[in-house]
Formats: structure tokens, sequence, C-alpha cells
């Protein structure tokens, strides 16, 4: 039986959709105009209103007080053209946070893997689900938010970080069940790169992927399907979401681009990645909040 609740419901949905529809439509209208340098496409959160999006699908607290390290500039020529970690073996595939504000939690890992591969010379997937039970005391709150500095912390002061393959993403809170004979890695601090796009290219042309924070309320980035990414309403301070910075470039016609890895699965974006406008005055805070663990 149909309830009239669920068929209103239904039909509020569609309704969602539909305007998000019509959003896309306009959107690439003016990107064939040459009005926008990147493309939207409908997805798996079409029948979301950007407000129920951001609820679900971010989860970057604001920006703690805890006393870090800065990343000291090497006095290094010129740092390469373009990067990117993937071709050196530094990351790992795409995964899907699901409607759990973990992002912070897969933000941190994917440094933390990058910093084990440079040390190790081994690619191990470490696991979200410990940190999203267990970094509660240290100041996150599982699915509901959290920041990658406490992340490192927590491994830092836990000693260890256990293997996604021991300890397996559920996509919820559950309870922590760290087992310190899986861990495949350790902290042993956390470096704050300086809030401007030059010690960022500098730290990932140097150190390996970068965890960073963005701002991702608008339209435009819960549709994006490719292109350079430029959202002059973007905040470079009131950032809600965390992703890894796994290299940069420049398209052929000189504009430049950060290549970042999200967490929503490989649906969105390009397989699960978007190219963001770089030197662009820290468009939508790309350098604001970013950082790296030591190993």
């Amino acid at each position: 039986m149909v309830t009239s609740n669920s068929q209103d419901e239904e039909g509020q949905k569609r309704a969602v959709w539909e305007n998000n529809r019509k959003m896309i439509e306009l959107h690439n209208e003016d990107y064939t105009k040459g009005k926008h340098g990147f493309h939207l496409e409908m997805n798996a959160f079409g029948d979301l209103t950007n407000t129920e999006f951001r609820q679900l699908m971010t989860g970057f607290q604001s920006m703690g007080t805890t006393e870090m390290n800065v990343f000291q500039e090497p006095r290094l020529g010129d740092v390469p053209k373009s990067v990117d970690w993937r071709k050196h073996g530094y990351v790992t595939p795409v995964k899907d946070q699901g409607s759990c504000g973990a992002c912070w939690a897969f933000s941190a890992v994917g440094s933390l893997v990058g910093q084990m591969f440079w040390k190790t010379g081994k690619l191990v997937p470490l696991s979200e689900q410990n940190l999203v039970d267990c970094s509660w005391s240290h100041g996150n709150i599982g699915c509901h938010g959290g920041l990658m500095q406490n992340a490192f912390q927590y491994v830092m002061d836990n000693g260890g970080l256990d293997t996604s393959e021991s300890y397996p993403y559920e996509s919820r809170n559950t309870t922590c069940r760290y087992n310190p004979e899986n861990s495949a890695a350790n902290v042993t601090g956390f470096v704050k790169i300086p809030a401007n796009e030059y010690s960022l290219m500098k730290a990932v042309a140097i150190v390996g992927p970068i965890s960073a924070a963005i701002d991702t309320k608008h339209h435009s980035f819960q549709f994006y399907r490719g292109g350079m990414y430029y959202e002059p309403e973007c905040s470079s301070s009131n950032l809600d979401h965390a992703v890894l910075v796994v290299g940069y470039g420049e398209e052929s016609d000189g504009r430049k681009y950060w290549l970042v890895k999200n967490s929503w699965g490989t649906y969105w974006g390009m397989n699960g990645y978007i190219k963001m406008a770089r030197d662009r005055n820290n468009n939508c805070g790309i350098a604001t909040y970013a950082m790296y663990p030591t190993v």
C-alpha cells in the first residue's frame, strides 16, 4: 500500500530532480557557448537539494587551533610544470564515502597512504573506518564530521592505523575495534602548508599527495562531470569538504589546474577526480587548509 506521505515525498523528489536537470541543461548550454570551462551531468545525487547533498556528502569541520609544524619550502629551482602521483604508485583507487560525512577520514588516509608508499615502496590501503570509529576522543565525530589533523593526532597517539582489508569501510559509525596486529602505518607528526597556492604546488611536487579542504556548497560541484572547475561564488575560507590533491598541471591553452581526488565514487566527476582552477586567487580555498602527515 502506497501512503499519501510516500507519494508526497516521491513527488517532492521528482520536482527536485527536474529542477536539477534544468539547472544542468542551462549550465551546459552556456558551456557550449564558452561561458564555462567545465560541464555538468545528472548523477546519483539528482534527487537531492543542494542543502540535503551537503548534509550527506561533506563533513569537514571548522578548522581547529592545534599547533602544527609549518612546511619549510626547500630552496629549489623550478618545480615540475606538472605532477600526477597516480602515475608513480602513490594513490589507491577512488572510494565512496556514501551517506556518511567522513570526507576528512578519506583525505587523511589518502595522504598517509602516499607517505607510507614513499617510505616503504608498498601501496597499502588503510582503514577510514578505523578513523571514523576510534578518533572521537581527538575531536572527530565520525560520520558527522572531523578534521585531518585530528585524524593524524589519533594515529600518532594510538601507535598505528589498521589496513582497510582488516577493518573495511561501512559508511556508518560503529564500535571501535582497532587491532594493533593489523596496523600498517604510523604517524610521527603533521605539517601545515602555508595558505597560498605556490606553497601548495611546492609541497605537492616534493612531498606527494596532500590533504586539503575546499568549498563545495554549489550545484556546480554537486553535478560536476568534467573540464576545468572554476566557481566565482566559491569561498576561500568557508570550507566544508576534505579532498586529496594528487597533482597539478596545465592545459594546452595555458589554464592551470589542481588534480584532486574525491571520495564520492567513480560515477562522480572524471572517474572520481576533478580538475580545479589553479592560480585563480585560491578558488574554493584549496590552499587554505592543506597538510600532510610525517612518517
